[in-house]
């Protein structure tokens, strides 16, 4: 496992002596973290995030092509991943995040960015307010299931995975893009200083708020590496799970069936 033997049930933000209380302080540094969330992300991904939603919707293009499709994406913040889906997408698509000021932002972009296709009205994609270990969906709703940068937030990464494959439809897909540690070398380890020393003091001083910025390297190092990820995903059930790492070994991106 990450940085120790000891299993890692979920995120862990520093003070936090429960679930519930690890759930809270993420959601209240989301919050804080609001008003510049899409300005960090691109600024410090210098643009990668964006290229890295483009190569998910395309891997995910035969599910968004169908026209009956249902797709969910889950811990959606502004939105962005829910609007690189719904690019030229057949399939309805749903956005869901349990940070309010996120989703104020997700439903302004997406009213701004609407056109009237795949039965997303001229008001944009619908976005709900939910916690993605207790949704408010039925079982068996979604065809797709997707999480940018969100599941590593989860105070419990099984029980999140046993909640995504409740509501997810028998065959439907969960695609998972995280973070993850690269392989040890130059590059690596250049990118491990820009992570864990530059990264948080610019995310500190546009934000104003440090934690969050501190939090975000700390919980990638501790965080599942690609194949203890796949492992955990076919123990929770998923079928024909697979993965595979992007830039350098940054970020992965995981997928998996319901049987």
């Amino acid at each position: 496992m990450p940085e120790s033997a000891t299993p890692v049930k979920g995120t862990q933000p520093e003070g936090a002596i429960s679930e519930s209380d690890a759930s809270n302080k993420v959601r209240e540094m989301f919050t804080q973290i609001a008003p510049r969330y899409d300005l960090l992300n691109h600024l410090l991904s210098m643009q990668l995030d964006r290229v890295w939603r483009a190569r998910v919707a395309r891997k995910l293009k035969p599910i968004l092509d169908r026209g009956g499709a249902v797709v969910l994406d889950l811990c959606c913040g502004t939105g962005d991943l829910a609007l690189a889906l719904s690019r030229s997408a057949n399939a309805k698509i749903i956005g869901a995040d349990f940070a309010h000021p996120m989703l104020v932002r997700a439903r302004e972009k997406s009213a701004a960015r609407s056109r009237p296709s795949a039965g997303n009205g001229p008001s944009g994609l619908p976005f709900f307010e939910a916690d993605a270990l207790r949704l408010p969906f039925a079982d068996r709703s979604f065809d797709l299931v997707t999480t940018a940068f969100g599941f590593r937030n989860l105070a419990n990464y099984e029980a999140g995975l046993r909640e995504i494959q409740r509501v997810l439809k028998p065959g439907g897909t969960l695609a998972i893009l995280e973070f993850t540690e690269p392989p040890d070398g130059m590059l690596g380890n250049l990118y491990r200083w820009y992570f864990h020393t530059v990264l948080p003091k610019i995310g500190a001083l546009i934000s104003g708020d440090s934690t969050a910025y501190t939090y975000l390297p700390k919980s990638v190092a501790r965080f599942f590496r690609p194949a203890e990820l796949a492992a955990i995903m076919t123990r929770t059930g998923y079928q024909s799970v697979e993965f595979r790492a992007w830039t350098l070994g940054t970020v992965a991106l995981h997928t998996g069936k319901r049987s």
